[in-house]
């Protein structure tokens, strides 16, 4: 039985062997019927697209013809167009269909046999099946624009019966998160602590404090006119020289966030304005976004520069006005333009801020600002303390007239004078507290300079300014008009001068 179950199964595998034979050697006989198929559904086709032909062709004849039966001119231009359009439609008719009729006449790639199909099979892929599935843990991570923890703006600080390890925030670095906009925000909310300013400078901070250190550029009254009207030497003396902006890592402090109006505008360390400290160990209480800067021939905190009031602020500026007897308060900014650039922090009559009463005695309206005389007082003590507010200085852009600001410079000088001896510097704010104030402050020394020595460093002023406050004079344009200003004054304190 087994041995006749072997040649069973042998006759078997020859039967299929023996009728997979021809299929292979025979196509074009077992082909045969499909090609006369194939014949007749061309030759169908090819008479279908020829009676469309006849037809395009048919509708131009009877179209160009005119009532009486007459034929039109062909080389008129009203019958030659139509004559192109319906060659060119013939043409793409025949083409066509001749394409069909090849379509139709020539067989598919035949099926694939046996042999072709098991060789297909065993060539192996160009790549491997696990590059696909086996992704790796990262390559999420990278598409992912979620952050995996929160950056806390104005939270941190606040105490909380939970676990403190709960409020940790990760510093999220520059380079952990490609991909993810967290990756350009800077971590100011982590606790820690800041080096003393200067205990180790990089290459690049040290370059920058040598060049701002020994930067000048000395014009005398000629070259100070012939200087300001070469606009290409001014933008590349502006570019070339550092900004000096501070790390916000220099101030690593839980709540510091809330306290400045713009997050990359931050006080130089080692120039800063303290506040007295409400408790011991309170740095936040200390904190207000203001350095001391010196004036002219290096005098010690002749200004305090600092960015508009914000609502969270107020309290901190009169304490700042009261703590360094400031007698004059400079304001270049108006409190709305495309946003808030300051806030009112003033009142309309009187208020008490912070233990200290202030109380609005007089204004006095210009015509491109306004001076208001204030009452200060506290603790038994009064003081008298005058604001100028210019308002005819647009944001990031410089006045219309270049007068305007000397007034207020001469005007500011005055009263200076006429202050106190015990009096303290001079505060100036715009918005920010770099752009405006910075060109009013360098405004203000080299006009000092000029009546005094006769001739002016622009170049020096910007780098002493940006040493004590990084950023001051913040555009091209703003250095520009520096310039311009102190040319016009050169030219009236001569003319005043000869009289």
């Amino acid at each position: 039985m087994s041995r006749m179950a072997e040649d069973a199964v042998g006759d078997e595998a020859q039967k299929e062997h023996k009728s997979a034979a021809p299929v292979n050697h025979n196509v074009p006989a077992a082909l045969g019927p499909a090609l006369w198929e194939r014949v007749l559904k061309a030759s169908v086709t090819a008479g279908a697209f020829l009676v469309l032909y006849t037809l395009s062709q048919l509708t131009y004849l009877l179209s160009s013809s005119d009532g009486n039966g007459q034929q039109m001119e062909i080389w008129r231009v009203e019958s030659f167009l139509p004559l192109i359009a319906t060659l060119f439609l013939g043409v793409v008719i025949l083409g066509t269909g001749t394409l069909f009729c090849i379509k139709t006449l020539v067989p598919d790639n035949p099926p694939c046999f046996p042999d072709d199909r098991r060789q297909s099979m065993s060539r192996q892929p160009s790549f491997t099946y696990s590059e696909w599935t086996d992704a790796k843990p990262e390559d999420f991570f990278e598409l992912d624009t979620v952050p995996e923890t929160p950056v806390f703006d104005c939270f941190m600080d606040m105490k909380t019966e939970a676990d403190p390890t709960t409020l940790t925030v990760k510093p999220v670095g520059l380079q952990e998160r490609r991909g993810s906009n967290v990756s350009l925000t800077l971590d100011m909310c982590t606790p820690g602590t800041t080096e003393p300013y200067g205990a180790l400078l990089s290459p690049r901070e040290q370059s920058t404090q040598e060049y701002l250190q020994n930067a000048s550029n000395l014009l005398s009254p000629a070259q100070l006119h012939e200087r300001a009207l070469d606009d290409a030497a001014l933008q590349a003396e502006f570019y070339e020289t550092p900004m000096n902006f501070v790390d916000p890592k220099e101030y690593n402090f839980p709540g510091v966030v809330r306290k400045n109006r713009y997050k990359t505008i931050l006080p130089n360390t080692h120039s800063r304005v303290c506040l007295k400290a409400k408790e011991e160990d309170d740095f936040l209480s200390t904190y207000i976004n203001a350095n001391y800067l010196k004036g002219y021939g290096g005098r010690e905190k002749a200004y305090i520069a600092t960015q508009g009031p914000t609502v969270n602020t107020v309290g901190d500026f009169w304490r700042m006005v009261w703590q360094e007897n400031c007698p004059i308060i400079v304001m270049i900014t108006n409190i709305e333009e495309k946003n808030e650039k300051c806030t009112e922090y003033w009142p309309e009559d009187s208020v008490t801020c912070e233990g200290i009463e202030i109380t609005v005695k007089q204004i006095v309206q210009a015509d491109d600002y306004s001076l208001r005389i204030f009452t200060v007082k506290s603790e038994g003590e009064e003081r008298t303390l005058q604001q100028y507010w210019y308002t005819s200085w647009p944001d990031q852009k410089t006045p219309d007239k270049a007068p305007p600001l000397l007034e207020l410079v001469q005007e500011v000088e005055e009263a200076r004078k006429q202050a106190p001896p015990s009096s303290g510097p001079v505060i100036v704010h715009c918005s920010a507290g770099i752009g405006r104030t910075g060109c009013f402050i360098a405004t203000s020394i080299l006009c000092q300079q000029l009546r005094i020595e006769g001739v002016v460093d622009i170049l020096k002023t910007t780098s002493q300014l940006r040493l004590d406050r990084g950023g001051m004079i913040q555009t091209a344009e703003q250095y520009q008009f520096v310039h311009h200003v102190l040319s016009l004054y050169e030219r009236q304190f001569r003319e005043t001068s000869e009289e």
